[in-house]
């Protein structure tokens, strides 16, 4: 028995109509990392991994299982932890995280080629095994067992396992079936699945099933899985639209997408974005300072990429907190709330606009970002998030593509992008900090300590 589900004899084994696939977890990965790099054990040890220089408020990026099994949640804020309990607080090293995700990258490899692995995150890969199981003469099941061993001794961070007959029931058997499972190992196939998990609460166990979901089905009368397989087709296509064949089919625990289809999708349409959740929230003007950053480090990659965009778009948040609580309503409307604009907390204003041609002027995208903050940004409350993107990306070469050197801007536009390449070469050589704009230096600014991060957060590698 493994988790909820039963592994008949000769389970596992590959035939021309059935194929298997592993989803392999890094638990608690942050905090595993850190333990092991401290000789403890990432299981019973008490840590989080967590920026000590930021306020309490600030997100653990990680919590390890021993502090999970008292209760602390993952991904809480340092404040939440109860002072009764004893714990380590490692500050976030992104750079070794990546290092540490390339080392157990390297494991799989040892039994997986590259083309057969789907890498959803950081910690998280999906495997299709079902071409090396006669090679191996094993089970699924044990060759996923074999896997997880050996990214626990050779890099010292524990790992559980979901098996199953297709993508979504193998990520079904890690979330939910390897968690009750003492060797955190779980297999479905869509037989068990319907047996075991057709009556599973809460929806929101579910891949693919957030809260939003989970309350629109709620509305239908639909609280389990088996109860959406025999649901009324109608009403769940006229609540969800086309996304209502993706439900229906996992409630019945198909799913067609094979990793080959992964590899080969690709998107009609490309984008680059920055986003930033402020340490401290700053007034209009602050935030327009920040956003120019933003623009000009997704302009930087569209030189250094040889690509242009042809849209510009901005998302701004702010984050009402006046001292007495039961005002933070009234400030928001106030403010021009319109229903359901303040979500956790939060106002919300977003807008776009389309450039006059496809480019990667610096100049030029912040001409169309001064307009655009203007118009959007019209709430005198202060900002507390901003997102930039820069939309219709594709290659300055592509055809039909016309970088326009005749008009006014034309000359200017070209001295413009060796300045940019330049640019580009001191800091690919020097470190990103080695060159700053004026606006850089402006109180408020964020881009010299964002330079020195990854995702956001602390590399572990301070620039020189």
């Amino acid at each position: 028995m493994h988790g909820l589900a039963t592994t008949p004899a000769g389970a596992g084994r590959t035939s021309p109509r059935q194929r298997w696939y592993l989803v392999v977890d890094l638990k608690s990965f942050y905090a595993s990392v850190e333990c092991v790099e401290r000789g403890l054990d990432p299981l019973t040890a008490r840590l989080v991994v967590a920026d000590p220089t930021r306020t309490q408020k600030t997100i653990c990026l990680a919590v390890s299982p021993a502090l999970k099994a008292l209760g602390v949640r993952n991904r809480c804020r340092v404040f939440e932890i109860p002072t009764s309990i004893d714990y380590l607080m490692a500050s976030p090293r992104m750079a070794l995280y990546i290092e540490r995700s390339a080392d157990v990258y390297a494991v799989y490899l040892r039994y997986v080629s590259p083309e057969d692995i789907h890498v959803y995150s950081i910690d998280e890969v999906f495997l299709d095994v079902t071409p090396y199981l006669d090679l191996y003469g094993c089970t699924a099941h044990e060759l996923a067992e074999r896997i997880r061993q050996d990214v626990v001794r050779s890099t010292g961070i524990p790992a559980a396992c979901g098996v199953g007959t297709n993508l979504y029931l193998a990520k079904v058997a890690l979330d939910i079936t390897a968690k009750r499972s003492p060797d955190s190992l779980g297999i479905l196939t869509q037989e068990s699945y319907r047996q075991t998990l057709w009556d599973h609460r809460p929806l929101t166990d579910f891949w693919r099933v957030g809260p939003a979901t989970a309350r629109r089905l709620a509305s239908l009368g639909v609280t389990t899985m088996g109860q959406l397989a025999s649901h009324p087709r109608e009403p769940l296509y006229r609540t969800f639209g086309v996304d209502a064949e993706i439900l229906i089919d996992h409630a019945w625990g198909v799913e067609p997408v094979t990793i080959a289809d992964v590899k080969s999708y690709r998107p009609r349409s490309k984008s680059l974005s920055n986003g930033q959740v402020l340490a401290h929230d700053t007034d209009r003007a602050g935030g327009f300072v920040i956003a120019k950053e933003m623009a000009d480090v997704l302009t930087l990659e569209l030189v250094e990429r040889g690509l242009v965009c042809s849209s510009l778009s901005l998302m701004v948040g702010y984050k009402p907190t006046p001292r007495d609580g039961l005002a933070a309503l009234g400030v928001a409307q106030r403010a021009g709330a319109r229903p359901g604009d303040l979500r956790r907390g939060e106002l919300r204003d977003a807008g776009g606009v389309t450039l006059s041609q496809p480019t990667s002027s610096l100049a030029r995208i912040w001409r169309a970002l001064e307009g655009l903050y203007g118009r959007v940004v019209t709430r005198d409350l202060p900002v507390h998030r901003l997102g930039v993107c820069l939309g219709g990306v594709g290659s300055e070469r592509a055809p039909g593509t016309q970088m326009s050197l005749l008009d006014d801007g034309g000359a200017d536009d070209a001295r413009e992008r060796r300045r940019q390449e330049a640019i580009s070469a001191i800091k690919g050589k020097f470190g990103k900090n080695a060159l700053l704009k004026g606006i850089d230096l402006l109180p408020g600014a964020t881009a010299r300590e964002r330079n020195a991060q990854i995702g956001g957060h602390r590399s572990g590698v301070e620039e020189g």
